[in-house]
């Protein structure tokens, strides 16, 4: 019943949140501010993943076919369907749902035990899409580039890992990374992308605007979103596939 209880509150919240902002400058400058917030500063934490999980996958993969059987593009090809179809859309979605679902949480959960966001409902605000909805435009705008950067630099790091351990050359790697390439990849992987940033915002607005009391149930509220968020974003991840590559 808590379950059932939860989601009925979270698509009453959402029906609060996506209407249409009251003044729409306001709401392109705060796009901008959460856009730099969610997004930019977490390039370099998306990009330190990114390298060494390429480099873990070349050098797991390069020591699990060593063979005279298998070609020695298969390295560079392995890398790419991994990053491309898993590792970059949905690995570090769950990553940035620790970082970015935590902050959002927190965030609006402070405003709430603060009473900020009854002030802003005392002043005819809806203080729901004054909170929520940038984050959810922001963060599913900037997520496509992020997971754009993690494809680019996780390739970009196994074959540093590659070539400097000698396990592959880098001509075998580049083939592997163009040979059989199907650009519908890229589109099943940025779909996912945005569904994925759709799900953290959502989910960690709501578990940030239900809190109550102080200090420990702001915690309380920030450890339920990456939770919550993460479980919901595996189970769509499983439809998606389903659906997008059958």
């Amino acid at each position: 019943m808590k379950y059932i209880n939860n989601i009925g509150a979270y698509w009453l919240l959402m029906m609060k949140v996506f209407k249409k902002p009251v003044k729409p400058d306001v709401f392109r400058k705060q796009l901008w501010v959460e856009m730099e917030s969610l997004g930019y500063e977490s390039i370099g934490f998306v990009v330190l993943i990114s390298v060494f999980m390429g480099a873990v996958v070349t050098i797991q993969t390069a020591f699990q076919i060593d063979g005279p059987l298998v070609p020695n593009w298969t390295v560079g090809f392995t890398v790419r369907q991994s990053v491309i179809l898993e590792f970059s859309p949905t690995i570090i979605s769950l990553f940035l749902a620790g970082k970015v679902g935590s902050r959002i949480a927190s965030e609006i959960g402070t405003m709430k035990v603060t009473e900020q966001i009854d002030a802003l409902e005392v002043m005819g605000i809806n203080s729901a899409s004054h909170l929520i909805l940038p984050k959810i435009v922001a963060f599913m705008l900037i997520n496509p580039v992020l997971i754009i950067f993690s494809m680019f630099t996780s390739i970009l790091g196994g074959w540093v890992a590659g070539v400097g351990s000698d396990m592959v050359s880098s001509n075998d790697y580049i083939e592997g990374i163009m040979i059989f390439f199907n650009p519908y990849d890229i589109t099943y992987a940025m779909i996912k992308t945005v569904i994925f940033a759709f799900i953290i915002t959502t989910v960690s607005g709501y578990y940030g605007y239900k809190t109550t009391g102080g200090a420990l149930e702001v915690g309380r509220s920030s450890t339920n979103a990456v939770v919550y968020s993460s479980i919901v974003m595996l189970f769509f991840n499983m439809i998606l596939t389903q659906i997008l590559l059958t």
